[in-house]
């Protein structure tokens, strides 16, 4: 394919001169990369000749900064708002796989890509799924095919082996456009539901009104009356985390996936549905929790300080202690710094916000799972919310009853929070005089009806009771005292040892 229209430099360009961009950064994913130094010199060039006319026409000369962003301090799908700081940038040209996350302070225009595809194997394959299928079709797809959608459609509806109606069987998600500009308002944040409005040319009534779903840079509207259990979905792409966010988010749906790559279908979603038997799991350890560390997973996405100040009101009237971490990227590593953290909460976009947190020291949560685990009323119905926007939305949730002991499955026997435990225990100091609480706790018994009560409360307490509590100066003698030379040469053979080959 060609590179120009393969990195949209037309379109980019257009973009940058509408809007007066003085400064604009270009972020490239890692597999990306090796393409920035050309992209740059094609769209400087493509600037340069716009720039050209501008001159004639307006006399004015402007000139336009490009910088090269690379390695981002979270998830490449999302803009990195901070890196393009550092350059003051105008605006962010984002290439590759995007989550569409909303901005905060700055407009973003999206260069999706252009994947190859072989349309003929693939409306062949559509085509015999919509014959053999009872319901009415939803086809979603990874944002680098958006570009072939249109001929898709179009050769379906010309295909022979389709029925008669397969028009009013098959429907296409957009994508609305591929750029965006920084939302201001906490109410515009959710991706999913959205009640629609009357708009556009359509006559009937029935839909006139309907809803509108969003997520990943799709979006589709159903009309009033039907959802998204009377459809089946049909997914054209790889099985990355946009396909997983799909999978979760409409788990009740019936789902297929094209992959492109191998012009086959895929049909044994089994991995994919045990990822929400793990959450749910990861749910129960949760409700356990007596210390939880929120992880900062995001600097950019609109609506993360809302949301980490909501999960901190959560967990506090829980009985529970939060800390926030700010990080970068986790891995096993880095958290397992914290030990005294049961549970992690990762605050960040709905492509990354999955942690296969098999190899780390506690588990990691979303905030949708810790609304269920740490709001007593809640049950889990089965649906799913990746995205935290849509959680802003929703009305504040209240703690529960917390006076009364729960049942935890996982430990075997009833529960009871810090915040109501029968130990008459002092209210909390700042220094380490926490330690004597622990003391009190009772220990896990084989009786399911014994009362059960936590460990630590505080990263104080926790630390308190640690049997190497670091490099501490000895108190009876504070003196200094005189230094001791070491010892000399290699590891192998050091020059005091008597060994010496």
């Amino acid at each position: 394919m060609d590179f120009e229209s393969n990195y949209d430099i037309a379109a980019t360009s257009d973009f940058i001169r509408t809007h007066n961009f003085t400064r604009v950064a270009l972020q490239f994913p890692d597999d990306l990369l090796k393409d920035s130094t050309r992209v740059v010199a094609v769209l400087r060039k493509r600037l340069q000749s716009l720039r050209e006319s501008d001159i004639t026409v307006s006399g004015e000369e402007t000139e336009i900064g490009l910088y090269v962003m690379a390695d981002t301090a979270y998830g490449s799908c999302c803009v990195d708002e901070v890196g393009a700081s550092h350059i003051n940038a105008d605006c962010v040209i984002h290439y590759g796989h995007t989550c569409f996350s909303p901005t905060t302070a700055l407009p973003a225009f999206f260069v999706f890509g252009k994947a190859s595809i072989g349309i003929a194997d693939c409306v062949e394959s559509m085509s015999q799924y919509a014959l053999t299928n009872s319901k009415p079709i939803m086809v979603l797809f990874g944002l680098e095919y958006a570009h072939s959608t249109q001929q898709i459609r179009k050769e379906l509806l010309e295909s022979s082996t389709c029925k008669s109606d397969l028009k009013s069987e098959v429907h296409f998600a957009d994508v609305p456009s591929p750029y965006m500009f920084p939302s201001k308002d906490m109410k515009k944040l959710s991706g999913i539901q959205e009640e629609a409005c009357g708009c556009g040319n359509n006559s009937s009534s029935d839909e006139a009104n309907g809803i509108i779903y969003n997520i990943g840079g799709l979006t589709w509207k159903l009309p009033e009356g039907q959802s998204m259990e009377d459809y089946s979905l049909f997914w054209i792409g790889q099985d990355n985390s946009a396909f997983a966010n799909v999978v979760l988010t409409f788990n009740a749906c019936e789902i297929v996936r094209y992959d492109a790559t191998k012009n086959q279908m895929v049909t044994d979603l089994s991995q994919q549905r045990r990822i929400l038997k793990r959450r749910y799991y990861l749910v129960e350890r949760a409700k356990d929790a007596n210390i939880v560390g929120i992880l900062v997973g995001t600097l950019g996405v609109a609506g993360y300080l809302h949301i980490i100040n909501q999960m901190m009101e959560l967990i506090t009237a829980a009985g529970k202690k939060a800390y926030t971490l700010v990080m970068g990227k986790p891995n096993p590593a880095k958290l397992a710094n914290f030990p005294e953290c049961d549970v992690f909460l990762y605050v960040s976009c709905a492509q990354t916000a999955l942690l296969d947190s098999k190899e780390y020291l506690a588990p990691v949560i979303t905030p949708f799972e810790a609304t269920i685990a740490f709001n007593r009323g809640s049950q889990w119905t089965g649906a799913y919310v990746m995205g935290f926007g849509d959680l802003i939305n929703l009305p504040q949730v209240q703690a529960g009853n917390q006076e009364e002991a729960r049942f935890s499955f996982i430990r075997g026997g009833y529960v009871e929070d810090f915040e109501n435990q029968a130990e008459n225990v002092e209210e909390e100091r700042e220094d380490l005089a926490l330690a004597n609480a622990t003391e009190k706790a009772l220990q896990l018994r084989d009786n399911c009806n014994t009362l059960i009560k936590g460990d630590a409360k505080s990263g104080a307490e926790f630390f308190a009771n640690r049997t190497y509590q670091g490099l501490n100066m000895p108190e009876e003698n504070t003196t200094p005292q005189p230094f001791v030379t070491g010892r000399k040469g290699r590891a192998a053979v050091y020059e005091d040892e008597n060994n010496k080959h």
